[in-house]
């Protein structure tokens, strides 16, 4: 697989509103989210103090960054470079992947299978917007 003559700008640009869906998303779920995870407000201000943490956010973004690159990389290889292909192909890496990944170790992690959900539905999110975005700008 080659990633010659993929669209950089495209990839940065899904990568960065990956992140930002992120950000929305979690700010929205946050009560679940830690409700799932048992964690209070005062246990994420101990560990993380009370700004964001820059670690957290900064893994956040490389990961959506190589996220929508590798996705461009298969896109290219799917034949007509579309949004319902990126689409279709976000879907179908979730699926087989993410999914799948979150299921399996939330379950043996003993882990409220609210989690799954949570977590499961922001990366679809994710990958469904830079399938879109990469889809529309091309690779």
């Amino acid at each position: 697989m080659t990633f010659a003559g993929i669209n950089y700008i495209a990839v940065l640009v899904a990568g960065a509103l990956g992140f930002g869906l992120g950000g929305v998303w979690y700010r929205l779920l946050a009560n679940p989210w830690k409700a799932a995870h048992g964690f209070t407000t005062e246990q994420i201000r101990a560990h993380h103090g009370s700004g964001a943490a820059p670690w957290p956010l900064i893994v956040a973004l490389v990961a959506d960054l190589v996220m929508a690159w590798i996705l461009a990389g298969v896109i290219g290889h799917l034949g007509a470079v579309s949004v319902k292909n990126g689409v279709i192909a976000a879907f179908f890496l979730w699926f087989g992947f993410v999914i799948t990944t979150l299921a399996v170790n939330n379950t043996f992690g003993m882990r409220s299978p609210k989690l799954i959900l949570l977590d499961g539905g922001h990366w679809l999110a994710a990958l469904l917007l830079m399938g879109a975005v990469i889809g529309a700008w091309g690779v």
